[in-house]
């Protein structure tokens, strides 16, 4: 194929340097500390960074998979314009000066006869979407989004709506823990995941699954609960119920740090476990008995408050109990509770010095003023999501129905709408609506099938970036480092999206040369601090801090000769405060009321998933493969090629089906083949897939046609101020 690593003429693999190199994983978004080094010309053998205590030193088996993409036949390493029509899978090989020329003609010609807001600029999160993002400010455009609201925004809106901020689980120090399907053991968080098993493992920590099939994390839990799809909600009010009415909430820490308590409490008198037991079949003698469990344990237990996957449109609802049932127990900055991460500017205030260093922001002045509205801003709901990645899906109303205007261009940046946004079908009209579309990419994805130009970027095994920041209790830097020399004519897209802007006529707002120059920006000209942790690649500093524990703030305060002064209980209680318009926690918000009217408080409300004739359809994350980002990495693929369909016996049975046949689920947007796998792991009423596979572009050869394609099945909905992407629907099963 034109462009492919297999068009090249093979060579040895050169590595940067003969000793391990520190470096930063991105086989999925949490991309963790590696360490990695070249063996024999041959291969890369990858590591995990014994710097990063909390991760173990480890990598999982997506990690350890990386290298075997540099020097996939399939991997794209020069830059490719379409010949044919979109999505026909036409290509012809172009110098990096045609593809930016390319580039800079057809957006400055929107820009010129549509303004700059008729493009939109989209990436995955993290270090991908900055530089991406400066290009998009630099032209004009406001409409810059990530896969937020494909994957793990809700439960960032949610705790802004309640905390004004996010927060993080110390999970390896919890007695107790609820888990609402957030399955940890197979999308694998490594400090997280291992922190979980220490619990469970060293601490004897009780684990309780509430989830409609029998996964991994539900497997290694004391007590699994096969809910109803999309019920998460009632049993968490229920609990909340509980902790109220019998008296386990800790009074004192509601009455010092939370607004609103009277009037959540009031919402969820009703919401008894016999209520809830009608709405989700979980026995209410079991709600009660484990919120019991739960309260005994406080403040060293936590309700997990999930991550991706939205189920119903009430999501925003269910994030906020989640986070309620921890509030009422008071484990907010206590040992196996959740908190608040402490970066560099703060830690160094309580502590009275400069104990960890502060990483400038290297900004440009003078950039564009914009003053046209982002395309999401049509719908004041979601306000707390426009600075939060945007809803990511609006793309397509604009492009479709012109609402708020009309889009033209789509600059894409390692992302994958035709996977992981809803209704497959409709995001393919967009793109066939569109003028121009350009996608930096590592290999042809299904979404990159239908671009103008294909742009490709060196893995992340051949890329330096910025210093990134990893602060959790204490403050902490890791920065990614090459490994290899670049393999063919790919190219980092921090330096793609800046040689775009100066061909764009751009060039004013990109200053630095190069990305040890925006590096030294970042620690002030340091160059010692810069080697040390480019040195180490992961550095922490001082003592772990939680405000509200005494252990640790004992030990802070001895450490440090100017630390704060404690408070009288030997805590930094007093100091703890809020980014939210009362500085409080927040279980109900005029905020929120004002800009979604009758969301302040947190309440129930029922929802309709499926037709009385129809199964559930729910999906998830597998350990070996990353969403929308792995099918095609060889390794991976040949640990998993496909995605069987969970289908229980008894439904099985009725339709004739037996474990390995062929069948076929249908929605109300489309229909997928698949292959059965019968078991007694899920609900009668319920069918599942792993998410990510049923690729339907020729470019992808090991993907292509393997599997259900999960967003084939799922209609467009948008759940109400998360801007989320709803990931249940109903189905028809049958026999292929």
């Amino acid at each position: 194929m034109p462009g492919s690593l297999a068009a090249l003429e093979k060579g040895d693999l050169k590595g940067v340097s003969a000793d391990y190199v520190a470096s930063i994983c991105e086989m999925c978004s949490t991309r963790c500390p590696i360490s990695a080094r070249v063996v024999d010309g041959k291969n890369v053998f990858i590591g995990g960074n014994k710097e990063a205590k909390a991760f173990g030193g480890k990598v999982c088996a997506r990690g350890g998979a990386g290298h075997s993409m540099l020097y996939d036949p399939q991997r794209i390493v020069k830059p490719l314009r379409r010949v044919g029509e979109r999505g026909e899978g036409k290509w012809q090989e172009i110098s990096w000066d045609e593809a930016y020329e390319m580039m800079a003609t057809n957006l400055n010609d929107i820009k010129q006869k549509h303004g700059a807001e008729a493009v939109a600029f989209s990436s995955k999160s993290g270090s991908l979407s900055g530089h991406l993002f400066h290009l998009a400010k630099a032209f004009g455009s406001p409409n810059t989004f990530t896969h937020a609201t494909t994957c793990p925004g809700a439960y960032v809106i949610a705790a802004k709506a309640i905390f004004g901020t996010k927060l993080k689980r110390d999970l390896g120090n919890s007695k107790y823990i609820i888990n609402f399907g957030h399955n940890l053991y197979e999308g694998i968080n490594m400090s997280e995941t291992r922190g979980m098993m220490k619990a469970q493992m060293d601490k004897g920590a009780k684990l309780v699954v509430f989830e409609p099939r029998f996964s991994i994390v539900a497997d290694k839990a004391d007590e699994w609960y096969a809910i109803r799809p999309g019920t998460d909600v009632a049993v968490a009010l229920a609990m909340c119920h509980v902790l109220i009415e019998d008296n386990l909430y800790d009074k004192a820490f509601v009455a010092q740090y939370v607004e609103g308590f009277d009037e959540f409490a009031k919402e969820v008198k009703a919401y008894t476990p016999e209520w809830a037991e009608t709405i989700s079949d979980v026995p209410a003698a079991d709600i009660r008995r484990i919120t019991h469990e739960y309260a005994a344990c406080a403040p060293h237990a936590c309700v997990d408050f999930g991550h991706r996957a939205t189920f119903t449109t009430e999501e925003f609802e269910m994030r906020r109990a989640l986070y309620a049932a921890n509030i009422l127990i008071g484990n907010i900055e206590r040992k196996g509770g959740i908190y608040l991460g402490k970066k560099a500017p703060a830690y160094n205030k309580f502590a009275g010095e400069a104990v960890a260093p502060v990483l400038a922001k290297p900004g440009v002045k003078n950039l564009p003023k914009i003053t046209a509205k982002r395309i999401d801003q049509v719908d004041e709901q979601f306000s707390m999501v426009w600075s939060s990645g945007g809803v990511y899906q609006s793309i397509l109303d604009a492009t479709l129905e012109a609402v708020p205007y009309q889009l033209r261009g789509w600059v894409m940046s390692r992302t994958n709408p035709m996977q992981t946004m809803t209704d497959r079908n409709r995001v393919v009209e967009a793109m066939l609506k569109l003028d121009f579309i350009a996608v930096c990419d590592v290999y042809i994805s299904e979404t990159a099938a239908y671009a103008d130009l294909i742009l490709p970027e060196s893995t992340y095994l051949e890329r330096d970036e910025e210093i990134a920041d990893k602060s959790g209790k204490n403050p902490g830097y890791y920065v990614r480092q090459r490994v290899v020399e670049v393999i063919g004519d790919t190219k980092p897209s921090w330096q793609i999206f800046k040689e775009a802007g100066e061909a764009m006529g751009l060039g004013q707002y990109f200053p630095w040369q190069n990305m040890e120059t925006l590096q030294l920006m970042q620690v002030n000209k340091d160059h010692q601090l810069l080697k040390q942790i480019k040195d180490l690649g992961f550095v922490t500093y001082g003592q772990p801090l939680m405000l509200r524990e005494p252990s640790m703030v004992s030990k802070f305060a001895a450490t440090y000769s100017n630390a704060r002064e404690m408070d009288e209980d030997g805590t930094y209680g007093s100091a703890l405060s809020f980014k939210t318009p009362s500085g409080k926690i927040e279980l109900s918000s005029t905020k929120v009321e004002k800009m979604a009217p009758g969301r302040g408080v947190i309440r129930y409300r029922p929802v309709e998933l499926k037709q009385a004739d129809e199964l559930y359809f729910i999906q998830g994350k597998v350990a070996v493969h990353t969403n929308a980002g792995s099918q095609n990495v060889p390794m991976l693929s040949q640990l998993m090629s496909d995605n069987a369909v969970w289908i229980h016996p008894v439904t099985a049975g009725a339709l004739g089906i037996q474990h390995g046949d062929a069948i076929t689920l249908t929605s109300s947007v489309g229909t997928e083949k698949g292959q059965a796998l019968v078991t007694p792991g899920i609900r009668q009423d319920t069918v599942f897939a792993y998410m990510g596979f049923g690729s339907k572009n020729k470019e992808l050869a090991r993907a292509v046609g393997k599997g259900v394609h999960c967003g084939n099945l799922l209609p467009h909905k948008t759940s109400p101020v998360t801007g989320m992407n709803v990931h249940t629907t109903g189905v028809k099963l049958a026999k292929a």
